[in-house]
Parts: structure tokens; C-alpha cells; sequence
């Protein structure tokens, strides 16, 4: 099957050929049929299987067989991505795939310029790749019109969603044409992602070519169990023994920059990206790590999606994430497009309950390896000790040692806001 057999114009192919794009993937090949019909389309496939192909050549057809009339342009189409990251990437897809028609785009995020940003949307464009944060940004301004949108692309909706847009989401749909196309693509379709699509499509088409596989079968999985204080050694090993180029995954921008200076005393050329790093020290980081010139990219999960390199061999979680489902956008990118690739998580104490969530969504145990010269640690505390009577042991002034000063007091919960950081 080819490209043209989907129902894709001759030009739309001859700029997929100069890309080198000849066969469609599966989620290609049932999403562009449906999307090309003008019906709304709920699909979920695994990481790095061509989903930004799958909705945006259909939406690039669809733009340049009705070319707008006379005057400004306004966008036609919007695509919301959760990071800048993807933002980016999508915008330069789209762009490829656009290359032998007349259509315009843009891709607006924060950290960028907004003079920049400004001058695109002044001169006119067709289409319009924007983070939720820096959208409504415009839209306050009054410098973004999107009455005539006829297509809206919620790209990753479940990262959107564990990164608290909902909001956003709930803020922006509202304002655009209830007759337009909705096309929504997430690798998990959770309860929330549900419920989202319901409220923004119209009897859509649902597409699954997971097969149940939420990442590709070409990654292997391992885990590695140490004491917390041989973390480092471990990943400086694993990295040294192996000679491939590395994605390391923290939880935090100041572990991220603590592991990238130890790789870095360690003799390896490092990057390190996080969302306290500029938007210009990003992108070099990137092009760096991509144009092989950088060993080893150390990254907080604000690079998790977005990241399309070619062959990418290994993604080790020196953390292991804290929402189950952001492993598998840590993991996928690796595997891509039929490659094989490796995940290595190094895990201690504390993290069978991380690691249990992990599991639940993949199809097979991670596999636990012991490394020489690195001793296998229980993931899980052992409970405090008792006494013979199966009392905690006692303190000095007879209560238990555990609770000395009596009785705890209630404590306030805590109320967590959501973080819009990758905006």
C-alpha cells in the first residue's frame, strides 16, 4: 500500500517521496482514510509509529484543496501539543509535508520570542502548533483569531492531561467552531482521555493499533537494584561499558544538573535540559545530541515527548517517574520505526511501588539483572522491629521510640496545583 492509495493528492506524495516516506504506517494507514472523510477520529497507537503524519497530512490536504480568499490569512487549523519540544517537531513535519503546497505555518510556545510570534500571526497563517499556556497568552492579547479553525488537533492528550492543561483544554475548545474537525491522538486512552474526547468530538472514529502493546516489542526492559549512594557509579558504568548514546531520565532539574556534571568529571560529553534551561539552550542541547557530537542527554520528563531521533539506542531512568504511564513516553524513544532498543531503570529502596505501577501496564515482568561489582538491594524497606510480645520496642520514658512525643497531631492536607512549567 502506498500513500496515494489512501486518497492523498499528488503533491501531498511527491513531498512524502523527497522526504523519503514511501509506505504508510499502521496508524497511517486507518487514521488518514477517516480523517480524509471529514470525521472526527479518537486513536491510540504506541509511541513513534508516525502519528503526526497520520493527522496532519489529511489535515494539509484538506487546507490546500480550499485556499482562503482574499485578504489576511487566519489560521485554519490549530494543533495543541503538551511541551515546546513537540510543538517544535510537529511544526517541522508539518512544515515537510506542506513543502509543495502554499500553506503557512507557525508554531508558538514559551520561551520563544512573542515578537517573533506576533510577526507570523500579523503576516497570516493556515496553521497554528501551540503549547495551551502560550495560546491562551494570545488569545488574552487579542492577537490570535480562531473563528475560522476548521480543524483541531489535540496531539498527546494524555501527556496534556497529567500535566493539569485540562483547563486550558476546557478554556480554548470552547472558542472555536463547533463544525470543525477533531482529531485526538494520545499513546494511553485512560478514563480522563475518554472523557475529554467525548466532550470535544462528534461520534468520532476510534482507532487502536496498540494491540495491547504500549510500547514497541522491539524494546527490551531491565532493572537494576542498588543502594541509592551507587546510583551514579552504576550509570556511569552502564554508560562507559556500553558506547551507545544515552537519554538519561531525573525527576528533578537539580538532579538532572548533579548526574550531568558527574557524567561530565566521568569523562563523558554531556547535555543536560530541563525547564529552568532557556529555550536557545534547549535547542542546541538537542542538535547537539542528535548530530551525535553529545554522548549522553540528561533530561527532567520535560523531554519525554517531542524528542524524534532517528536511531536512538538506549533511555536509562536514573529516577524512575512518579505517574506510571510517563515510563512509557520515556521509553518510546527508543524502538522507534521497527529499531530495536534498550530501557534500564536503576532502582533502590523504596521503589517497588513505582516500579509495581510500571508493571501493571506493560504486558511482562521487567526483567531484574545483577551487574558484577554492583550488589542487588531489596526494593522494599523491612518493617521496624518488634519486641517479644510484638510491641514496638520501647524508649527511655516507656512509650515506643517510634512515636516519643506522644500522639501526632492531624495533619492539613496538602493541596497540589498543577504545574504548567513546560508551557
Amino acid at each position: 500500500m502506498s500513500f496515494a492509495d489512501l486518497g492523498l493528492l499528488p503533491a501531498v506524495c511527491t513531498a512524502l517521496d523527497r522526504a523519503g516516506l514511501h509506505i504508510p504506517t499502521p496508524i497511517q494507514a486507518q487514521a488518514i482514510p477517516v480523517a480524509l472523510e471529514g470525521k472526527d477520529v479518537v486513536a491510540r497507537a504506541q509511541t513513534g509509529t508516525g502519528k503526526t503524519a497520520a493527522f496532519g497530512l489529511p489535515l494539509i490536504q484538506r487546507l490546500a484543496m480550499t485556499p482562503q480568499g482574499r485578504g489576511r490569512r487566519r489560521p485554519r487549523a490549530l494543533v495543541l501539543a503538551p511541551t515546546r519540544e513537540l510543538a517544535v517537531q510537529v511544526q517541522r513535519s508539518l512544515a515537510t509535508y506542506a513543502s509543495t503546497t502554499a500553506l503557512e505555518l507557525t508554531a508558538i510556545y514559551g520561551g520563544a520570542s512573542m515578537q517573533g510570534q506576533l510577526r507570523d500571526l500579523r503576516r497570516g497563517v493556515d496553521i497554528v502548533v501551540a503549547t495551551p499556556g502560550r495560546l491562551i497568552d494570545h488569545l488574552e492579547r487579542g492577537t490570535l483569531d480562531l473563528s475560522a479553525i476548521q480543524v483541531l488537533v489535540l496531539d498527546e492528550a494524555d501527556r496534556m492531561l497529567d500535566m493539569g492543561f485540562q483547563p486550558a483544554l476546557r478554556r480554548i475548545v470552547p472558542l472555536l467552531p463547533g463544525s470543525r474537525q477533531t482529531l485526538l491522538f494520545s499513546a494511553t486512552l485512560s478514563d480522563a482521555v475518554v472523557s475529554l474526547a467525548k466532550a470535544f468530538t462528534t461520534s468520532p472514529t476510534r482507532l487502536d493499533v496498540s494491540e495491547g502493546q504500549l510500547v514497541a516489542a522491539t524494546v527490551t526492559h531491565h532493572v537494576h537494584a542498588v543502594a541509592a549512594d551507587r546510583k551514579r557509579a552504576l550509570l556511569t558504568h552502564l554508560l562507559t561499558s556500553s558506547g551507545d548514546q544515552a537519554l538519561v531520565f531525573c525527576k528533578t532539574k537539580h538532579g538532572s544538573d548533579h548526574v550531568g556534571d558527574h557524567l561530565d568529571r566521568a569523562g563523558l560529553s554531556v547535555a543536560v535540559i530541563h525547564g529552568d534551561k532557556s529555550q536557545g539552550q534547549r535547542n542546541r542541547a538537542l542538535a547537539a545530541f542528535k548530530q551525535g557530537r553529545v554522548e549522553v542527554l540528561v533530561a527532567t520528563d520535560v523531554a519525554a515527548r517531542g524528542l524524534d531521533i532517528v536511531d536512538l539506542p538506549l533511555v536509562v531512568n536514573y529516577d524512575l517517574p512518579l505517574v506510571a504511564e510517563d515510563y512509557i513516553h520515556r521509553v518510546g524513544r527508543t524502538g522507534r520505526a521497527g529499531r530495536e532498543g534498550r530501557a534500564v531503570s536503576i532502582v533502590s529502596t523504596g521503589d517497588a511501588r513505582l516500579l509495581r505501577d510500571i508493571e501493571r501496564l506493560l504486558p511482562v515482568p521487567l526483567a531484574h539483572v545483577a551487574v558484577d561489582g554492583f550488589e542487588a538491594v531489596p526494593l522494599t524497606a523491612p518493617r521496624a522491629a518488634r519486641d517479644r510480645d510484638g510491641a514496638r520496642p520501647k524508649g527511655r520514658f516507656g512509650r515506643s521510640r517510634f512515636n516519643q512525643r506522644g500522639p501526632a497531631r492531624p495533619r492539613t492536607p496538602r493541596v497540589m496545583t498543577a504545574r504548567t512549567a513546560a508551557d
